[in-house]
């Protein structure tokens, strides 16, 4: 029987190197889907939302005193005698933040506590990689902890000094990014609806990439008779008799829970990717995260 997951149960130094090892060696394969939307950020690589100096060329517009002369089109003026500006698109490097459920049900079983940061760990070297720069945050009911990024390049992430709350996370109380992509690693196992959390995920025209970490017994579990079933968010626990009737409507519940964060993410034009626990993180990323975009491979 499963322990009672009272407390936040943080990966040992060993086993963040492991994770940071593996993150590393799928970052070498697969990539964030980064460059197939407008961003808003920091200068940097990828088109933005304004005007700017890159090369990639936008409009034109009438010259206004004060602007660079470099960027006349002069055979406009000669066919017209009129100063005419080219505009190009902006190059800006995408904010991310990088949200982490560190509610009981993502920290309790080791599977899917390594599967959570590994996960972190990836978003953070492919970011590293295209030259965004990330935000980290942890959330657990309306518990919220910042991460400091200069420690985020180390083997080892200090715990926050919480302990999981029970309830779904206040995600309206995040501090994040206007505009930014906001990458959120869940389990998604709330009884609430999924609109209630994609809205404060899609505020301030934010773009959300929803990672979903899973466990096949979570799926598809062999329960059979008496059993003590126990509440990994509470600790607390009951006795249950599984027949196969009561198998069939869990995991018919199960389904219908996740195509309605299915149906929420289309109606948000959000991305969602399911991630088995148990394979290799390049294998788990190269199967649903690819085949919905929110990872692609290095050209």
């Amino acid at each position: 029987m499963p322990k009672t997951p009272l407390q936040l149960d943080w990966p040992a130094p060993e086993q963040f190197r492991i994770l940071r090892r593996d993150a590393r060696a799928a970052a070498g394969h697969l990539r964030l889907c980064l460059q197939q939307r407008n961003w808003r950020g920091a200068i940097g690589n990828w088109s933005g939302a304004g005007i700017g100096s890159s090369i990639d060329f936008q409009d034109h517009r009438p010259y206004l005193p004060g602007d660079d002369p470099r960027y006349i089109d002069w055979a406009a003026y000669a066919r017209s005698g009129n100063y005419i500006m080219k505009l190009y698109r902006e190059e800006v490097s995408p904010g991310i933040d990088l949200i982490l459920d560190l509610s009981r049900s993502m920290t309790w079983d080791a599977s899917k506590r390594d599967r959570l940061f590994g996960l972190a760990a990836f978003c953070l070297e492919s970011a590293a990689a295209l030259g965004a720069r990330p935000r980290m945050t942890g959330i657990s009911g309306d518990k919220v902890h910042l991460f400091d990024p200069a420690l985020l390049a180390g083997n080892a992430w200090p715990a926050p000094e919480f302990s999981p709350a029970d309830g779904p996370p206040r995600l309206e109380m995040l501090p994040l990014q206007s505009g930014s992509l906001r990458i959120f690693i869940s389990d998604l196992l709330y009884d609430q609806p999924p609109t209630d959390l994609m809205r404060p995920l899609t505020a301030g025209k934010g773009r959300v990439a929803l990672l979903v970490p899973y466990l096949r017994l979570e799926e598809d579990p062999d329960w059979q008779g008496n059993l003590e079933l126990i509440d990994c968010e509470t600790g607390g626990s009951r006795r249950q008799r599984v027949d196969p009737g009561v198998l069939a409507s869990y995991r018919q519940a199960y389904e219908r829970h996740f195509e309605a964060w299915r149906e929420a993410c289309r109606r948000y034009n959000a991305r969602f990717a399911r991630i088995p626990c148990e394979p290799s993180l390049v294998d788990s990323l190269g199967a649903d995260a690819f085949q919905k975009g929110v990872v692609e491979a290095w050209a």
